[in-house]
């Protein structure tokens, strides 16, 4: 059985961590060089960093932050925000980053996902879906949770797996900060749509929702969450006993 990933994610608006309710009311949190330390040594398995305001406001991600955090830890790192050429990709993978998600710059031109698997492989291609129901329907949206693409999110999954992403990061922007839990029935209809990895990602509250994410869909590969973790409120270290102990298999 292949262990379950418990990942931190580091949303970064101009320079700074920071935190909100539903992709909304963000509020600063920490240092993103400090917190991605921190989570190294701590026991994470993977690190994600979002530069969330990259796309809506047109620039480029900030490298100077991205090159000082990736030289700072020892896990792989996913790297998103303004994501919209291979030149792009070609930057952040120089930055240290391991892997390149993409998001808005993939709805604007559905080839930047065939182009980044063609010249840097699959595993290298992350594709962030922020998924939010609208009249009962999964709807895609775009820059940073702000604009409904209209575009069914099944559909967008599918399509750009298809293309070449070899892993799915499923936003749930109805149960983001929330921590009510993990977005259970969007999760499953996405990891029943595609055989690729797909990491949750929305609503954690507690310990106890990782382990009912991983017992409810037994072949979800991970669950990331940000401020359950930035807060203190959950520890890697307890989170990963707590799931050994219910029987789910992880990296201590």
């Amino acid at each position: 059985m292949i262990t379950k990933r418990i990942i931190p994610c580091l949303d970064v608006k101009d320079g700074r961590v920071v935190k909100g309710v539903n992709f909304l009311g963000l509020a600063d949190v920490s240092s993103p060089v400090k917190l991605a330390e921190y989570y190294s040594s701590a026991g994470a398995d993977e690190l994600v960093f979002y530069d969330i305001t990259a796309s809506s406001e047109g620039r480029a991600l900030f490298a100077p932050i991205l090159t000082e955090v990736a030289s700072k830890i020892f896990i792989p790192l996913t790297v998103g925000g303004g994501i919209n050429t291979l030149s792009d990709f070609d930057r952040v993978l120089k930055c240290g980053a391991d892997k390149v998600s993409v998001n808005s710059g993939a709805i604007r031109n559905p080839e930047l996902v065939l182009d980044g698997a063609r010249k840097y492989g699959d595993q290298c291609v992350v594709l962030s879906v922020d998924i939010k129901r609208v009249d009962g329907k999964m709807h895609v949206f775009a820059k940073g949770g702000r604009e409904d693409t209209g575009m069914e999110a099944i559909h967008w999954i599918k399509r750009c797996v298809g293309m070449g992403a070899g892993e799915v990061v499923v936003n749930s922007i109805d149960t983001d900060g929330v921590k009510g839990g993990f977005d259970i029935e969007m999760l499953r209809a996405v990891r029943d749509a595609v055989k690729v990895p797909v990491i949750a990602s929305g609503g954690a509250g507690s310990s106890r929702d990782f382990v009912d994410l991983f017992k409810e869909i037994p072949d979800i590969d991970a669950g990331l969450a940000a401020s359950i973790f930035h807060f203190g409120e959950v520890e890697i270290s307890d989170l990963k006993r707590e799931l050994l102990a219910e029987g789910i298999l992880v990296r201590i």
